[in-house]
């Protein structure tokens, strides 16, 4: 049964039928169900609601783009941390183990260029980046630039995958200290290394080795490095006619 009648209530839909949309309440919808009746009723009244909803959506393009961010989100939005430390961790040791990586080998935690090291307390951490852990403390002084050391030395990717060794190669490295030869990081780690000491070096990209397709090393990685210290030794020019070199006795 009709409660009101058209011509009652068509008379205020006619002169402000914005009300309607702009304010698509229950009251109103019900409103002009009863005035028109029906089919027409009910299609006006869900008109009266969409039309708030299609003037919203016209206006979001509009809005700058630098005020976007204050918009309200809808829904939920569940915060995420940059990486899942726990599955990367994981991941990394389980590839280290299948490498069969020394133990109390350094983890890395990486998803692109963020990466994490994660070692034990027994590691020293130093302010420019470099890590290393003593493994077994020489003795004697330490070397000093124009000094030749004489070490072996094992290199490992962040996989603890071996990827050169002088063990291997079957004699020792022999460098001479303060002339730029060796990567950053690894004469820095060896400037404090004792003969007959054994040290793990863990060389940070901005202290690694340069990098490119002729090399072993990949760009932002870093490097592990099981050191051993054997000799140190003077090193002096020596001038024969028109001939020069350097001793190291």
């Amino acid at each position: 049964m009709q409660l009101i009648s058209p011509s009652s209530c068509l008379p205020q839909y006619q002169r402000n039928p914005h009300s309607f949309r702009s304010k698509p309440s229950k009251s109103n919808r019900r409103l002009v169900e009863s005035c028109f009746g029906g089919e027409e009723g009910r299609v006006r009244a869900q008109n009266a609601g969409e039309g708030r909803s299609r003037r919203i959506m016209l206006m979001l393009p509009l809005v700058p783009s630098s005020l976007s961010a204050a918009l309200p989100a809808i829904g939920k939005v569940k915060s995420r941390s940059p990486y899942d430390e726990k599955r990367l961790l994981e991941q990394n040791k389980k590839i280290q183990g299948a490498n069969n990586a020394p133990e109390d080998f350094p983890n890395f935690i990486r998803e692109g260029f963020q990466v994490k090291v994660m070692t034990s307390d027994k590691y020293v951490k130093r302010d420019n980046g470099l890590i290393y852990l003593d493994l077994e403390v020489g003795q004697g002084d330490f070397p000093k630039d124009g000094q030749q050391v004489t070490f072996h030395y094992v290199g490992y990717n962040e996989s603890g995958r071996r990827i050169d060794s002088t063990y291997q190669q079957g004699s020792p490295a022999k460098v001479r200290l303060g002339n730029k030869a060796l990567v950053p990081g690894f004469e820095e780690g060896i400037r404090d290394m004792r003969p007959g000491g054994k040290r793990r070096i863990v060389i940070p990209p901005e202290l690694g080795p340069p990098v490119g397709p002729s090399t072993f090393f990949s760009s932002k990685q870093f490097e592990v490095f099981d050191v051993e210290l054997l000799d140190v030794k003077d090193c002096q020019r020596r001038t024969i006619a028109f001939y020069s070199d350097v001793v190291c006795n």
